[in-house]
């Protein structure tokens, strides 16, 4: 049980903090000098918690395993960073945007799941589409 529920603790934790900081980047600052500053400080991290966590150290190693997707999910990242950065000076209020887009992502990953991973669409899900889709409409009103 616990293994299912801490990583979504910590997802909901992160998230939370996130949108915070998110919404709190000075209107002033260039977006992508914040994310510059974001992403040396997470480099900067990653790189001590891989010799934290790594019982050979050898990062070198590490690196013969990689594939296309930490470059693409590099680029992806400065995507959903800069993309909440926008909402916020654009007006979008902390309690819609996340909602907002976490719902449309949910619909949007359950084809994915299916279309690439051939997973199967339940009719739950689909009662939980329609579902999210008037939540959205309730929320934007």
């Amino acid at each position: 049980m616990w293994s299912m529920l801490y990583p979504i603790i910590i997802i909901v934790a992160a998230n939370t903090i996130y949108n915070i900081c998110t919404k709190s980047t000075p209107n002033e600052m260039n977006s992508f000098a914040a994310l510059f500053v974001t992403y040396i400080v997470a480099a900067v991290i990653s790189f001590i918690m891989f010799f934290v966590t790594s019982k050979d150290k050898n990062v070198f190693t590490e690196f013969t395993k990689i594939n296309w997707a930490p470059f693409v999910l590099g680029i992806v990242i400065i995507g959903l960073e800069l993309g909440y950065i926008i909402a916020y000076r654009n007006g979008w209020k902390m309690n819609t945007v996340s909602v907002t887009a976490n719902i449309t992502l949910a619909v949007v990953l359950i084809f994915v799941s299916f279309i690439f991973y051939k997973e199967s669409i339940t009719f739950k899900q689909v009662i939980g589409m329609f579902l999210c889709a008037g939540g959205l409409v309730l929320i934007s009103i």
